[in-house]
């Protein structure tokens, strides 16, 4: 006889997010007369509950640290959608794909609404942008030569660049950075995904340059995280 467990039915089902707002609503123009009388299922932390998007938005730009985040896209990469996830959620100061314009936004589970996204036709236009932002060009990869991310710190204003799944870093964004980072592995796959890395390296710069979370100061605002998109 099969077991209860196994039936869809008999498993909890999680609720998202929060219910309509009890009570009297907030005077506050943060708030979302529609999410207030509805409720909140966004992927939100609970600060920005009920909170308009344009809201969580300006209240992050405040925040924003002083380091990009780039990824070229040659092939629709499915791990574009991970590297915005995890920007968003190091509060990069802004996301640069450089390639095709379109991408898969799936895996950035709706944080693009929330996180500032650029698009450069090709390494040569994204290059010129970062020349006339004064921000150096980092590469992640594990090439020969690339500096150990375990031992060296990341420069506090910088854009990291990471390739496509497979080749890695293209041979004119080699040509393009400025320094190469590489991440140390222990096991036998050759490469770890450009999500994954992404989130080790923007990390790696936190641990290095960010105010501890709790300790931020209410209208703090990183002087190298300026310069996003509209």
């Amino acid at each position: 006889m099969e077991s209860s467990s196994s039936d869809p039915a008999a498993e909890p089902q999680l609720e998202v997010g929060v219910g309509p707002w009890p009570g009297p609503w907030p005077d506050d123009p943060r708030y979302d007369p529609e999410l207030l009388a509805g409720g909140d299922r966004r992927n939100v932390v609970d600060r920005y509950r009920y909170w308009r998007r344009e809201a969580v938005v300006a209240d992050l730009d405040r925040r924003r640290h002083g380091f990009h985040v780039a990824i070229e896209n040659w092939q629709h990469d499915l791990n574009i959608g991970t590297v915005v996830r995890n920007a968003n959620a190091f509060l990069a100061a802004e996301v640069h794909i450089v390639g095709r314009r379109r991408w898969n936004r799936r895996g950035a589970m709706v944080t693009d609404r929330y996180q500032h996204v650029r698009h450069h036709p090709t390494i040569e236009d994204f290059t010129a942008w970062a020349r006339a932002a004064e921000l150096p060009v980092i590469g992640i990869d594990n090439l020969p030569g690339a500096r150990p991310m375990e031992s060296e710190v990341l420069p506090r204003r910088c854009v990291l660049l990471f390739g496509q799944e497979g080749p890695g870093l293209s041979d004119v964004a080699r040509d393009a950075c400025d320094q190469v980072f590489s991440i140390a592995q222990y096991g036998s796959t050759r490469s770890i995904n450009a999500g994954v890395a992404s989130g080790i390296a923007m990390h790696a710069w936190i641990r290095a340059h960010a105010v501890p979370v709790g300790d931020e100061k209410p209208d703090s605002l990183d002087a190298g995280g300026g310069g996003h998109a509209p």
